[in-house]
């Protein structure tokens, strides 16, 4: 399954645009727990609890809102299976996975310049 041709208006697909669902699409997905729970789910499926546990220091209330907009967004899904009690599984989707390479590129990126990174710190808290 491919990428889908948008239809949309060039302006909406213009990420520095204000209006743009481009920049919606990108403040939704860029922050710091988003990115956490895609880089956990990786190419796996986890329970809420699990996921909760490999994502140190994230509240319920803010996987509960990360992973709604993953799915509305269609980068997650969330698979309910007819147990008693209910369990609840999440996965990343195709563009899901998508997005995960980017931000394996950018957690090599962070590993690869992370001594430079705290020298520079240093140097300017000083």
């Amino acid at each position: 399954m491919g990428a889908r041709q948008y239809t949309g208006s060039p302006e909406d697909a213009d990420i520095r645009r204000a209006d743009s669902l481009a920049r919606e699409i990108f403040s939704d997905v860029a922050t710091k727990w988003a990115l956490l729970i895609i880089e956990a789910l990786g190419e796996r499926t986890l329970r809420f609890s699990e996921l909760r546990d490999e994502v140190q220091g994230i509240s319920h209330k803010m996987l509960t809102q990360n992973l709604r907009m993953l799915e509305r967004n269609g980068l997650a899904r969330r698979t309910v299976h007819p147990t008693i009690p209910p369990r609840v599984d999440y996965a990343l989707t195709e563009p899901g996975q998508g997005l995960r390479a980017t931000i394996d590129l950018m957690c090599g990126w962070t590993h690869d310049n992370i001594a430079h990174i705290e020298a520079s710190r240093r140097h300017f808290d000083t």
